[in-house]
């Protein structure tokens, strides 16, 4: 598994799981519950991991519904 993004917003984790859910890709939300240790104050990001075989698919996927700018910037 390799990381697609990190983030604190909820909204945007719920989205891209039901985008990469809708094409088959499989995402693990990691760090869930170490940000739930932070008392929902939202300072602990939750890393999206997927397959590393499909991280371009993901990747494009993201891209074609718009949330491109969410991406690390390293890999855009």
């Amino acid at each position: 598994m390799v990381e697609l993004l990190r983030t604190n917003d909820l909204v945007l984790i719920s989205v891209v799981q039901s985008l990469l859910d809708e094409a088959g890709v499989g995402l693990f939300v990691a760090d869930s519950y170490a940000a739930s240790v932070d008392g929902s104050l939202g300072f602990l990001p939750r890393r999206l991991l997927v397959p590393e075989g499909r991280l371009e698919e993901a990747r494009r996927l993201m891209v074609e519904a718009g949330l491109g700018d969410e991406l690390p910037a390293s890999r855009n």
